[in-house]
């Protein structure tokens, strides 16, 4: 082979070489969830999306990688003067992501430190314009502030913030004894308020039971009136009734029923004073012959009246005639008759 020849030969492996290095150079693959832009001769063209992608080599090249993901970032811890000035300790964390790869790029020169140092400003400003108090009850607020005020500054950047949370606020030493105390003071005034509370109830409690029990007793006082109205009245009717039997008996019997009711009246009131454990010995009545007429009348009547259930007539037909107990003798004036009929 000439030397002509070598050279071409040399001239065409270096030819293909070259071609398959350019080849190599022009195809790049993006991963998922990145960006790449592209730059010709220095200046932006073109987004790589994730996935094959081809360039023109020498003249094209890649200028940022661009994370399209959720990112976080966390805020340095800083101090605030609250609107009392009060000195207090902050950090938080934002969560943010990029939806324009070419601003985030070409945009801001460090996105990372912009964004935090926005953060840490508009923190100071949020904050320093509420109280302590405030601060510290409304965090859910100055959440939602801080997350209006960034995500609107930094959509010229083709960023999206996501939200922005603070992780600590933490006051001064002497202020958290003092709220300490402050919270200690206001559980005793609770508890004392809920314990004269709890006092007020139980004496309204007991106040309503004493006059509901009043109230059942007056009631039942008054049924037990009623009751006995009622029973005082029934007595009346039956020793009304009574009275009218016994006056129809000695208008019929005359003085042998009479003497029927005083003997029977006088035979129980010797049995009671007979049956009291207290009244073990008593004395009859000296004159017995009271009680001897007294037995014969209710002699005299028990024959009659089995006389008047025979049939009222003796064997004849005749009317019967009741026998005539002979009075009994009289007594001396000097010893009137004694027993429970004496009346004098």
């Amino acid at each position: 082979m000439t030397a002509g020849g070598i050279v071409l030969l040399v001239f065409a492996v270096l030819a293909v070489v070259v071609a398959i290095v350019l080849l190599f150079q022009g195809v790049r693959t993006v991963p998922q969830g990145w960006e790449w832009t592209v730059e010709k001769f220095g200046q932006y063209t073109r987004v790589l999306k994730p996935g094959l992608n081809f360039m023109f080599p020498i003249v094209e090249r890649v200028g940022a990688r661009i994370n399209m993901q959720e990112s976080v970032l966390d805020i340095p811890q800083q101090q605030v003067i609250t609107k009392d000035n009060a000195i207090v300790s902050v950090d938080g964390v934002a969560f943010y992501q990029v939806v324009d790869a070419r601003a985030a790029a070409y945009e801001v020169r460090n996105l990372v430190q912009a964004i935090t140092n926005l953060a840490l400003t508009n923190i100071r400003n949020v904050m320093g314009s509420l109280a302590l108090d405030d601060v510290l009850s409304k965090r859910n607020e100055i959440n939602d502030r801080l997350l209006s005020v960034i995500d609107h500054a930094t959509n010229a950047w083709g960023i999206k913030v996501l939200r922005i949370e603070l992780k600590d606020i933490i006051p001064p030493q002497d202020m958290v004894q003092a709220m300490a105390r402050q919270m200690k003071a206001e559980r005793d005034k609770r508890a004392q308020i809920l314990e004269a509370e709890g006092f007020r109830a139980a004496e309204i409690t007991k106040a309503e039971g004493a006059k509901q029990s009043q109230i059942l007793q007056a009631e039942g006082r008054r049924e037990a009136a009623f009751r006995d109205a009622e029973a005082r009245e029934r007595a009346a009717e039956a020793e009304a009734k009574a009275t009218q039997v016994v006056t129809a008996a000695i208008g019929s019997g005359g003085a042998q029923a009479i003497n029927y009711f005083l003997g029977q009246k006088y035979v129980e009131a010797l049995h009671a004073m007979g049956s009291s454990n207290n009244s073990k010995v008593f004395f009859l009545p000296v004159e017995s012959a009271g009680i001897m007429g007294t037995l014969g009348g209710l002699a005299e009547l028990t024959k009659e009246s089995s006389l008047l259930r025979g049939g009222g007539t003796g064997g004849s037909g005749a009317p019967a005639r009741l026998p005539v107990t002979p009075p009994s003798p009289a007594l001396p004036p000097s010893a009137p008759p004694s027993g429970p009929w004496d009346r004098s």
